[in-house]
């Protein structure tokens, strides 16, 4: 079959495992090169290693999304290796369990901090890039919590509102350009942050990382006037509409 993403750049957070590593190998396989990002450079390179198995080639760039300096450097590491950027994923993320009344202002400014901030951060400094592609898109990897909230999980919860709604205003100041932005919000999925925030499913009632990925692949390929703006992901097991 051939390549539907050769010639293309993608940036990928959150990429030394889980959904953002699925995500890296599956663009790897449409032919992408694709710039990895997170902070442990041996997971790093198992996935660039596993994107150049897929077809793909990869970039190793760390950063520290805490940290707004290392997410311009991160930015523009790409373009000086790749000199463009056709597609980024938002996909690293954080989670805090606890009740609000045990949570700290450090807690939820560290959930904001990755799982908003830092998206906020990199649509804003990508956008010149993918203002110059044919056609750009953003992908960003919220949540079931950015539609419905769960007890323990305030911090989390804000934060992925937030991703969601920013999302939202983004979509409508970019309506009529040639840059696309999507929202994937997933309900449990087959990854460690998950296996410890929800120990009480079972991991075969899971989503895997790659069918996640396959809905990124989708959503960067498909030409024509149907957009689909947001995606719900539920497990089959769970209630439809992600109903309480």
């Amino acid at each position: 079959m051939p390549q539907r993403l050769k010639g293309k750049v993608a940036l990928v957070t959150g990429a030394s495992r889980g959904i953002g590593r699925a995500i890296a190998v599956a663009l790897g396989a449409e032919g992408a090169t694709v710039v990895l990002s997170g902070r442990s450079v041996p997971d790093l390179k198992t996935t660039s290693q596993q994107v150049s198995a897929a077809g793909g080639a990869a970039e190793v760039v760390p950063a520290e999304l805490e940290d707004e300096a290392s997410i311009r450097n991160l930015v523009a590491e790409t373009n000086r290796r790749c000199g463009r950027l056709d597609i980024l994923v938002n996909n690293a993320g954080i989670t805090h369990s606890a009740p609000l009344a045990e949570t700290t202002t450090e807690d939820l400014d560290r959930c904001w901090a990755i799982n908003a901030r830092a998206p906020f951060i990199l649509c804003r400094e990508t956008l010149p890039l993918l203002k110059q592609a044919e056609r750009g898109y953003i992908v960003n990897i919220a949540s079931v919590v950015s539609v419905k909230g769960y007890p323990l999980q305030s911090a989390y919860t804000a934060s992925k509102h937030a991703l969601r709604g920013m999302s939202m205003s983004l979509a409508e100041e970019l309506r009529g350009s040639n840059v696309r932005v999507h929202v994937i919000c997933p309900g449990g999925v087959d990854t460690e942050l998950v296996s410890r925030v929800r120990p009480d499913i079972e991991k075969a009632d899971l989503i895997g990382p790659e069918e996640i990925a396959e809905l990124v692949v989708y959503l960067v390929t498909h030409q024509g006037n149907a957009v689909l703006d947001e995606l719900h992901v539920r497990r089959a097991t769970s209630s439809p509409w992600f109903v309480s």
